[in-house]
């Protein structure tokens, strides 16, 4: 037995979402009038040198050897991140 549903009775779904109430705008209030100080521009720090592949590729290279050495899990990529974040501080 076949049940049939008419169109005209099923909820449409893009009408069944509650509306959100629209968002109250506010008046800003003057504000007080503040006295701003001069503050020195400090210079922002010099970037880094961009390391080098041979310099990342060595520090991995002593990390795979001492993690290997202490029988430490791992990979070479864990080695070569490891590299590169202790070749940037």
């Amino acid at each position: 037995m076949h049940i049939r549903v008419l169109a005209s009775k099923v909820p449409d779904q893009r009408h069944s979402r509650k509306k959100m109430p629209a968002k109250k705008t506010t008046t800003k209030v003057a504000a007080k009038k503040t006295t701003v100080k001069k503050v020195s521009a400090k210079k922002a720090p010099a970037k880094k040198a961009a390391l080098s592949i041979e310099a990342v590729a060595k520090a991995a290279y002593l990390n795979y050897r001492r993690r290997v050495e202490q029988g430490l899990p791992g990979c070479h990529d864990s080695d070569w991140l490891e590299a590169e974040r202790s070749l940037n501080e």
